[in-house]
């Protein structure tokens, strides 16, 4: 049935005429008519149930004092999340914040923050892997996740359906338990508007993102279908791309296109699930065709600084234990001259330390930070200027976002950078 004020072409069931109306509590009203209104604005026909909801919007430094009291205001009107919910990084590590000299005003408002979404039900797992820490969406399964990488992997690696959400829309998907079922959550809008020969080869996880670079500035918001004429042979057909070694080379590679364009789906001709299900019939008619013979002007275009660096930053998206791992081995006899933050989720940290890598990482003089991002976190204070990393997406945002200037490449290169303070040319 459809309801008074609503688009006749939206579809609700009575649970969904019940929220509106109030019957769920003020707070689930609320959620119901965000979720609502972005189906009548993108002209959706009904609304699907999610199996997850990830939260972007929890870094103090981005919410501000209006983000907390929207939050807190949701809280007190009674709003729970009905499905699992996680929460992308905040702007400290929640419990080491003091040791990695957070200001306390700021480290207060943030866990202010982390108490307000406690209180709406959602888990403060502060990650933008969720994937890595025990959430691994089935293929075909709707979602709403709000994240730009992890939007990225989830859409292309694990063939789950969702649109890049906003923080709001996310937590009111959240606490009513359904999203508008447009776009990406349809088979039309997954297919590829752009098809992309990549002639070059792809050597390393830097290469995928320098790739990623291009893509996205190519692509914009369409979703690009990728033919890598030199793919890796162990890349094709792999049925679980989560745990292969590869898993670094994809993350990074939709990181990138999220960060330099507004790509939330992409396929790998014979690799992505869909890409090996459907083949070409995933091309939309009218389709754009481009090639990319060379990966330069993507290194050319993260690498801001001069040789020299005052930090490196590896885990951008959040580290996998097989990163921790290379990069422990990597330092193994060694000490860095820089700072080093790698940072990942607190239970993949937490999972290093019962394995013993961990150890080896802060005796040569890494700081493993959970929780949080250089993205997002309150940078200005530490008084840094150059950063080495091997994340596209950070060499993207730096400039901007921290006032950083960047040297991008391989995780050899960032832990060489770490350890004399001259980030070489990939």
């Amino acid at each position: 049935m459809s309801l008074s004020g609503c688009a006749p072409d939206l579809t609700l069931d009575p649970a969904d005429e019940a929220c509106l109306a109030g019957a769920c509590g003020e707070g689930a009203r609320l959620a119901a008519q965000l979720v609502v209104a972005l189906g009548r604005i993108y002209g959706a026909g009904d609304l699907v149930p999610v199996g997850s909801v990830q939260v972007a919007g929890v870094s103090y430094r981005n919410l501000g004092a209006a983000g907390l009291g929207f939050l807190r205001d949701w809280a007190a009107k009674g709003a729970s999340a009905r499905v699992p919910a996680l929460l992308n990084p905040a702007g400290i590590d929640l419990v080491a914040w003091r040791e990695h000299g957070i200001p306390e005003a700021f480290a207060r408002q943030q866990l202010a923050v982390i108490e307000a979404y406690r209180r709406l039900g959602v888990t403060p797992s502060c990650t933008c892997t969720p994937y890595l820490v025990g959430n691994v969406p089935r293929y075909g399964e709707h979602l709403a996740w709000s994240e730009s990488s992890a939007v990225a992997l989830a859409n292309s690696v694990l063939g789950a359906r969702t649109n890049r959400e906003g923080g709001p829309s996310a937590l009111a998907a959240a606490i009513l338990g359904k999203t508008a079922r447009y776009g990406l959550h349809l088979d039309a809008g997954r297919r590829a508007g752009m098809v992309i020969d990549v002639t070059c080869p792809l050597r390393s996880t830097a290469d995928f993102g320098a790739l990623g670079y291009l893509v996205g500035r190519l692509a914009g918001d369409a979703v690009p279908l990728l033919r890598l004429r030199a793919c890796p042979e162990e890349l094709l057909g792999q049925p679980d791309l989560v745990r292969s070694p590869y898993l670094p080379h994809l993350k990074g590679l939709g990181a990138a296109m999220a960060a330099s364009g507004a790509v939330a789906l992409y396929h790998i001709a014979g690799v992505t699930p869909e890409a090996r299900v459907q083949g070409e019939a995933l091309v939309a008619p009218g389709a754009t065709h481009c090639t990319i013979a060379d990966l330069a002007p993507g290194y050319a275009a993260l690498n801001t600084a001069g040789a020299e660096v005052d930090i490196v930053s590896i885990g951008c998206p959040h580290a996998s234990l097989g990163e921790l791992a290379a990069a422990a081995d990597l330092l193994q006899g060694r000490h860095t001259r820089t700072a080093l933050w790698i940072t990942s989720a607190r239970a993949t940290i937490e999972e290093a330390r019962r394995c013993g890598i961990a150890e080896p990482l802060e005796r040569a003089g890494a700081r493993l930070i959970a929780d949080t991002c250089l993205v997002v976190a309150p940078l200005q204070h530490y008084g840094f200027h150059a950063v080495a990393t091997n994340s596209a997406k950070l060499a993207c945002y730096a400039p901007g976002h921290c006032g950083l200037a960047t040297r991008y490449g391989p995780l050899e290169a960032c832990v060489e950078a770490a350890v004399s303070g001259v980030m070489r040319d990939a």
